[in-house]
């Protein structure tokens, strides 16, 4: 039998088998209400209220928290003797090189196909609301964050799901919410940070390389392989070789890609001011979009939750291992997560796609994705496509070596600490990689991808009932700095 038509039979059982659980799964997480003829995902609802809430709740912390977590990120409170792996600058370099994906440049086309200009308006409030979840999810992660014989430590939300619900004399309750998660999140990013990355990531440099007629377009085992040793040679080293690579790398891709951007705008500049206005006056008359506003700025909402993860529970992971003894010191730090995320990144490729085309060809140019983007990155400079692709690459990769680490707490956390624990899981990951680069799992994919956002239920639940507790201790930290 050849290759490809084994590959094709592996699809078809595996899909079959998983898709009834899939639709299920699907079904109760992204069960929607139809608000002013617009279709609401209640998950979607559920992180729009989590973020409005603690944003008020904590008196604007998104915005006047902003400096000092920037003192923060800078080493200016450092001490290389508190209990930790990595650096404040580190730990956030890990938790957006997890972040920071494929979607912000794929994601964010679909948007505007979608929506037109005026979801990249509702898509950036979102991003500074989600800038207040992760205070609080992030302040927890390392407040309950457990310390471990050989000096590392784990934490997130199973950790502070367990131990916060212990202390509220629910035990079993905060026990079982914190399985769960963890073993969402194991599943979740096999899926989410793994297969869909190593596949997106196959597909740009299959393009790049000729396309249909590439030497790699039948190879995508070969490239699955050379993703998974470059992947395990990194993790394997844990958080520290994580935070080492994240601290080299996120600034590069990130500045690569935002260079990029900003020279293809300034080549567009007379479209500029059009674009700004454009974005505001359609947030709020949107022209063509089912539902009006409500419906713009659902689709909004629900990239910058998808982009940024604000309250999914996955960041606070990658920041439970900062080296502090201070827990809000990293709450302050992952202010700064969804403002690049989504606030910068995400901005940035709506402002390229909008001035680089008519606004009448958003949503009947027959492009979508990835290749919106391109196109308009090629309008211009026409051999943009590969460093694009070399950017789209970077996100992907990075995004595989942070959501390895995720996977490798979560499976810590059901199965128990230790290095052959962690090794045997960093190999499980590698493997994924790839199949996703060798085989189209379609409902494998939909499947963790649901897990993934299941997650945002426990994991809010804890926040709103923990926050009392940080805003005790939000006052607590500033009474003994001013002091």
């Amino acid at each position: 039998m050849a290759p490809a038509v084994y590959a094709r039979d592996i699809d078809q059982t595996i899909n079959d088998t998983v898709q009834p659980i899939t639709d299920a799964l699907s079904s109760f997480i992204f069960y929607s209400v139809t608000v002013a003829g617009a279709e609401v995902p209640l998950i979607v609802c559920w992180l729009i209220f989590g973020a409005l809430f603690f944003t008020f709740y904590f008196k604007f912390i998104n915005l006047r928290g902003f400096k000092h977590a920037i003192d923060i990120v800078r080493g200016r409170f450092a001490n290389p003797d508190d209990p930790g792996e990595v650096s404040h600058f580190q730990a956030l370099t890990t938790a957006v090189s997890g972040t920071v994906g494929i979607g912000n440049i794929a994601g964010v086309a679909i948007v505007v196909s979608l929506g037109g200009p005026g979801a990249i308006f509702w898509l950036v409030v979102a991003g500074l609301l989600g800038m207040a979840t992760k205070f609080v999810e992030c302040t927890l992660g390392v407040k309950y964050r457990q310390h471990n014989p050989d000096g590392s430590v784990s934490g997130g939300p199973m950790y502070y799901l367990q131990r916060g619900f212990e202390a509220r004399g629910l035990p079993k309750v905060g026990k079982g919410l914190g399985v769960f998660f963890a073993a969402s999140i194991v599943v979740g990013c096999l899926g989410i940070g793994n297969m869909f990355q190593s596949n997106q990531a196959f597909a740009q440099i299959v393009e790049v390389t000729g396309g249909a007629a590439s030497v790699f377009a039948d190879k995508g085992w070969l490239i699955g392989i050379v993703q998974a040793v470059f992947v395990a040679a990194i993790i394997i080293g844990g958080i520290k070789s994580i935070g080492r690579v994240t601290s080299k790398l996120v600034p590069f891709m990130v500045l690569l890609y935002v260079t990029g951007a900003l020279a293809i705008i300034a080549m567009n500049y007379q479209a500029v001011p059009g674009a700004f206005y454009a974005i505001l006056t359609q947030a709020f008359s949107p022209e063509g979009v089912t539902g009006g506003i409500i419906g713009i700025m659902i689709l909004g909402f629900q990239r910058a939750a998808f982009s940024n993860e604000a309250g999914l529970g996955s960041a606070p992971i990658a920041h439970s291992a900062v080296q502090t003894n201070e827990p809000l010191t990293e709450g302050y730090v992952a202010l700064l997560e969804p403002f690049i995320d989504t606030v910068v990144i995400c901005t940035l490729t709506g402002l390229v796609i909008i001035t680089s085309f008519p606004s009448e060809t958003f949503t009947g140019n027959g492009m979508s994705g990835i290749e919106m983007t391109s196109a308009a990155f090629e309008s211009r400079i026409s051999w943009s496509p590969v460093p694009l692709s070399i950017a789209a690459t970077l996100f992907a990769f990075s995004t595989m070596i942070a959501w390895a680490y995720y996977g490798i707490k979560g499976w810590t956390c059901l199965f128990g600490e230790g290095r052959r624990k962690e090794h045997l899981f960093s190999l499980i990951f590698c493997i994924f990689i790839i199949i996703g680069s060798s085989v189209q799992l379609s409902a494998i994919l939909d499947l963790a991808d649901a897990l993934v956002f299941v997650m945002a239920l426990p994991n809010l639940i804890g926040l709103f009932i923990m926050a009392p507790e940080v805003k005790k201790d939000l006052q607590a930290y500033w009474a003994k700095h001013e002091n």
